[in-house]
């Protein structure tokens, strides 16, 4: 089964799988996305800013080594992909401690989240950690997900909409103790990737035969649709249509039109009114 890239409006046709991918810095102060597209290798690494305000060589956050590094990791492609995300997470703990970062202060920690598949033929390889998403559309316009995803940040976001309505302060501070509440909880109740041998257990993995399959998507958070209520289902189904029919920019361009509306992120409780995106979108002929 061969690919088609498609890079800057031009596809590149390699037999019979198409690629489209997205990589967009958000409002922070620096893109801690990681984008993975290496041969039949593919992946996206969502970076946490480190509660910590330390930054590193040329101002890099622990977010953006944390995703790079494990992206870089596994796009050696050697390996079982458990093999590669023992790797990933052991060169994010050698790069901290090279750095003197204190590894037993989890607000210190450089984390980062991933979702990486793997296509040899009908056969999809697959891992995953942290909130990134991987999806299944099917030639009948069923879809669904490869494995459920942790949903940490639930209650913080459900509190952020009762409390934002009442402060001018940012989320970040005025929710300060329940974000890092949240944050000592890695590798304790869900996980990532930051060096700690835990967050192995955390990993999902597996294989899934392709047959049926039309596309298949990975994505971090930055391009999930703003949902107004966060303690309630997010309705994915409508996050699939429009990718159908307009692709990963016109999902894109749809989620950033609704945050437009709403700069303060409380009216759709999120932590940056536009949060960084990767994502790849494999179209199987």
């Amino acid at each position: 089964m061969g690919f088609e890239f498609l890079q800057c409006g031009k596809k590149i046709r390699v037999e019979c799988m198409q690629v489209e991918s997205l990589i967009e810095h958000g409002t922070g102060a620096l893109n801690e996305d990681y984008l993975l597209m290496e041969g039949n290798l593919f992946g996206v690494f969502d970076g946490a800013t480190s509660l910590s305000s330390q930054t590193y060589e040329n101002g890099r956050t622990g977010g953006f080594l944390a995703s790079s590094l494990a992206g870089e990791e596994f796009r050696k492609n050697h390996g079982t992909m458990e093999e590669l995300a023992k790797r990933a997470n052991m060169v994010i703990r050698k790069e901290m401690a090279q750095r003197n970062v204190d590894l037993e202060n989890k607000h210190d920690l450089w984390s980062t989240s991933a979702a990486v598949v793997r296509i040899r033929g009908e056969l999809m390889e697959w891992a995953q950690i942290g909130d990134c998403r991987i999806v299944c559309v099917y030639e009948n316009g069923d879809f669904d997900f490869v494995c459920q995803c942790p949903d940490q940040d639930l209650e913080t976001l459900s509190m952020w909409k009762d409390v934002g309505q009442s402060t001018d302060e940012p989320i970040g501070v005025a929710l300060h103790e329940q974000i890092s509440k949240v944050r000592c909880r890695m590798n304790l109740d869900y996980g990532v990737f930051n060096g700690e041998p835990e967050a192995i257990d955390f990993l999902q993995s597996g294989k899934l035969d392709l047959s049926g399959v039309r596309n298949v998507l990975l994505f971090t958070d930055g391009l999930l649709l703003p949902n107004e209520n966060p303690w309630e289902e997010r309705d994915f189904s409508t996050q699939v249509d429009l990718f159908l029919q307009s692709g990963l920019k016109g999902l894109r361009d749809h989620i950033r039109s609704i945050e437009a509306t709403d700069l303060g992120c409380r009216l759709y409780p999120r932590f940056k009114t536009h949060d960084d995106i990767a994502a790849v979108a494999i179209s199987i002929c």
